[in-house]
This record gives structure tokens, C-alpha cells and sequence, in this order.
């Protein structure tokens, strides 16, 4: 990074710091560069989101209050505009989709966000506004709760096998847990690679989550690593390849008759459950590793801070880990 005040170099930093947010205070790693030359410190545009990102994640938590990306989720899986949910939910004309844009809720409206949820507390908001909905709608929208419902409870089941019974936080990078981002994921590299060794594809996904944490402020597939001997490897990867439709595992030889296992699928990514930010991280992670084997992103995976220093410890990483990377 060049200095904006000498033109010269600037080093990156990170400290643990303190925010007051709505009169509360939140731990946060802030990230800025300093001027070799001048000591001054700055920070980019891109560094200001991930500082920002950091406490309001926490505030989020702390308070249940849901995420933008959960808030768009609850009215796609209804088929609903932003406006017809702050109809039905008494919100002012705009606000649901300024909520899904990342504007904060108050308390009183973030809760209400995390109760419709449930399928069964939307419905009662449904039935409170019938008076504002067409017939046609109100049949609509109960028919799409009714259909997803009979579906929810097989989901719930699946997620809670591979993610396990923890919410979003520091240990998965305060990613929203779905299956369907965690398996395009997984689909984006078999495409590109035509099949990626098992091994391979837990240091991918290691450098996945925590490049999109450092740039973005959030991981991308909602999975918790561990530090094993082999390097950073998702928890519970065995149950993430086994279980999730349409991947599969072949046996392939490999040098000196070793049998190594290979994912492949029939199918293609679906780029679509993409944001362009989340896209530039999948990219940049398979430019990074493109030439790369199991053998040899290991290798790099074990120069990695947050491998060295919770090797053996049998514990979660944690994503502050996320800035101090080496191999991307």
C-alpha cells in the first residue's frame, strides 16, 4: 500500500479497540495502515466497512436483532416485496427494504424480524393485515407459508447436522448459515478446478471465509474451522460433503497408488445467490490457488497465524485471524 500523504510505503496494522454504539460498548480488531514516512495512520473505504461491520455484528447478536442478508431472506422465501412486508408488518412504506440494505432496526422492530421467522408468527402478522391485502394475496402468501413449512422442518434437520446448534458469531464469521450458499460454495470449485480433492477443498473454504470476512466483514459459508495437523479444516467436513444434495466423493488414484477422494457434481454453480462482493472473493481465493494441489495450499495454509496459533488446541479459530492471512 502506498501512502496518500508521502507516496511512499504504508504498513497494515491492527489493534483491539472500543465503540460506543447506541449507548453500548463493543470489543472490535481495528484495521488501518500507517505512514512508514510520517507515522500518520488512515484507512480505505473498504477498511472503514469491515470496522463498522465488526460492531454492528455484535450489536446484532447481542440483541437478536437479524441480519440485511437474513431480513431479504425471510420475504424471497414468501415471495413478497419490500413494500408489501412493511404493509403486513405496519412499517413505514420503506422501511424493510432500507432494513435489508443494512440500515439498523430499533430494538422493537428487530425483534418483530426475528419472530416472523417462524413461519407460524408471520402468519398472525398475515392474518392482522388482511385488511390491506387483495383476496388473492392473502391466499398467496398463506398458500407459500403453508408450502414452506412442509418443507422447513427437513431443512432445519440437515442444517442442524452440519452447522450444529450455534447461531451466527466470531467462529463463522457471523455468516448466515444456508445450506444453499454453502453448496454453490463447494459447486464454484469443483467447476473450476473439474473436481477438487477433499483436502484441497477444506483449505479453500478456509481461505474463502476468511478473505471474505477481512474485506467484507462477514464469512461466506457459515461453517467454524478448526486447527488440526493437517491445516485449517472446516468442522464436521465429513457431514458437509456426505450430506449436501448433488456432491459426491470418487476414489482417485494419485501419485505412488495412493487413493485420494475426489468431489465432483453433475451440476453447475447457481452465481445467482452471489452478491458481486461475495463473487470477487470466490475468484480471488481460486486465482490465488489455481496452481496449486492438496499437497502444496497445505503447505501454505500451515504459515497462516491462525493455524500456528491454535494448532492442537482442539478449538474454534476465531476470524479476527482473518487479518492477518499470508497466502491471499
Amino acid at each position: 500500500m502506498r501512502s496518500p500523504f508521502t507516496g511512499g510505503d504504508a504498513v497494515f496494522l491492527t489493534e483491539t479497540r472500543k465503540a460506543v454504539f447506541r449507548k453500548e460498548e463493543f470489543e472490535y480488531t481495528y484495521i488501518y495502515y500507517k505512514c512508514v514516512d510520517t507515522e500518520e495512520t488512515f484507512t480505505t473505504t473498504q477498511m472503514d466497512v469491515v470496522n463498522t461491520s465488526q460492531i454492528y455484528n455484535a450489536y446484532r447478536i447481542r440483541h437478536g436483532v437479524p441480519f440485511p442478508d437474513e431480513i431479504k431472506d425471510i420475504r424471497s422465501r414468501y415471495e413478497l416485496s419490500a413494500s408489501k412486508m412493511s404493509k403486513i408488518l405496519g412499517f413505514g412504506d420503506n422501511q424493510y427494504r432500507l432494513y435489508e440494505n443494512g440500515e439498523m432496526p430499533s430494538l422493537a422492530n428487530g425483534r418483530v424480524l426475528k419472530a416472523i421467522q417462524s413461519p407460524r408468527t408471520f402468519e398472525t402478522f398475515v392474518d392482522a393485515a388482511k385488511g390491506v391485502l387483495s383476496d388473492e394475496e392473502y391466499q398467496k402468501i398463506k398458500k407459500r407459508l403453508e408450502d414452506y413449512e412442509s418443507r422447513s422442518f427437513m431443512d432445519g434437520i440437515l442444517c442442524s447436522l452440519i452447522y450444529g446448534d450455534q447461531g451466527r458469531n466470531k467462529y463463522n464469521g457471523y455468516a448466515m448459515l444456508s445450506l444453499s450458499r454453502l453448496k454453490n460454495v463447494i459447486l464454484f470449485f469443483i467447476e473450476k478446478f473439474n473436481g477438487v480433492f477433499v483436502t484441497q477443498m477444506n483449505k479453500l473454504l478456509f481461505y474463502t471465509d476468511f478473505l471474505s470476512y477481512r474485506e467484507n466483514g462477514q464469512a461466506l459459508t457459515g461453517l467454524k474451522f478448526k486447527a488440526i495437523q493437517y491445516g485449517p479444516v472446516p468442522d464436521r467436513w465429513d457431514k458437509v460433503y456426505a450430506l449436501l444434495d448433488d456432491i459426491n466423493q470418487i476414489e482417485v488414484e494419485v501419485k505412488n497408488g495412493y487413493i485420494g477422494n475426489k468431489l465432483v457434481s453433475d451440476i453447475s454453480c447457481d452465481l445467482s445467490c452471489f452478491t458481486n462482493e461475495q463473487m470477487e472473493v470466490l475468484e480471488k481465493v481460486y486465482n490465488a490457488f489455481k496452481n496449486d494441489n492438496a499437497a502444496s495450499i497445505s503447505r501454505k495454509s500451515h504459515d497462516e497465524l491462525a493455524w500456528i496459533d491454535n494448532n492442537g488446541l482442539h478449538a474454534y479459530i476465531d476470524f479476527k485471524y482473518a487479518f492477518f492471512l499470508k497466502g491471499i
